[in-house]
């Protein structure tokens, strides 16, 4: 397996969720009007859901019109085989924030870069930047984990070579697909004090912090050279098939012209970009 690849299962797991059985397909296209095909998760806040409600639907909607269509998806779990089974498989044309090095797709210009951040109660004044604080020995930790048997996300990975793993408590990246937005839990759980701090994916962090009701901090992770064999921020890019450069260029001509008001739905939603 390639690091490109096992870095989307890692960054699909957390910074996307899981769904319903995804072969629902579902056009806004008029008559004559060409589609923009994507391909994404039904119930992944803040990404995507199939109310339009996530940060990806929103832009796809400022690029397709940008591009003269409309919106076409194709929905289903962003698990394991995802891209074979959607994008490689014709079902769409596109995936949105993908890592921008990521390998079996052809990505755009990146579009937002970000990272895993610290969360803790603004309160509790902790200021947890790096795994290295020693604070985190005695602090009750939540992270996202995978729970398959491919790798964990980065924070599981950094815990474990420091010996960090006693206080650790582990929340799935899929959640309780029975939820509306089964990603939060991590973040409900700090603002609860079931855990003292909690590394998250930042996109998730930025979007739910938002809905607690006490005041939350967030803070980039710092990586250690030498240490941290996998970094915490990464660039995210719209991923096409490998043959489809035409669409790409597209894509990047509208990421481009249309940056500004991009960057007006990332700072609505509350993304922090690194």
């Amino acid at each position: 397996m390639s690091l490109g690849s096992r870095r989307m299962r890692v960054l699909a797991g957390c910074a996307l969720g899981v769904a319903l059985a995804g072969v629902l397909r579902t056009s806004a296209a008029a008559p004559g009007v060409p589609s923009l095909r994507v391909c994404a998760d039904p119930n992944n806040l803040p990404f995507t859901n199939t109310r339009g409600e996530g940060f990806e639907n929103a832009v796809a909607d400022v690029l397709a019109h940008q591009l003269g269509r409309t919106v076409e998806y194709y929905w289903q779990p962003q698990r394991r085989g995802f891209l074979r089974t959607t994008l490689q498989a014709h079902r769409c044309d596109v995936v949105m924030s993908v890592p921008s090095a990521l390998e079996r797709v052809r990505t755009t210009m990146p579009y937002y870069r970000s990272s895993y951040v610290f969360v803790s109660q603004r309160a509790r004044h902790l200021d947890v930047r790096s795994f290295d604080d020693p604070r985190l020995a005695t602090l009750r930790v939540g992270i996202q984990i995978t729970g398959e048997d491919y790798e964990n996300p980065p924070a599981a990975q950094a815990l474990a070579v420091r010996g960090l793993v006693n206080n650790v408590r582990g929340f799935p990246v899929y959640g309780d697909y029975s939820q509306p937005a089964p990603q939060r839990t991590i973040i409900d759980a700090v603002a609860a004090g079931t855990v003292d701090i909690a590394v998250v994916w930042g996109p998730i962090a930025g979007y739910f912090v938002k809905s607690v009701p006490i005041a939350m901090r967030l803070e980039p992770v710092q990586r250690h050279d030498g240490v941290d064999a996998t970094p915490f921020a990464f660039d995210l890019s719209i991923g096409v098939r490998p043959d489809d450069a035409p669409l790409a260029r597209e894509l990047d001509v509208a990421l481009r012209r249309r940056a500004a008001e991009i960057r007006r739905i990332f700072d609505h939603f509350g993304i922090p970009r690194a």
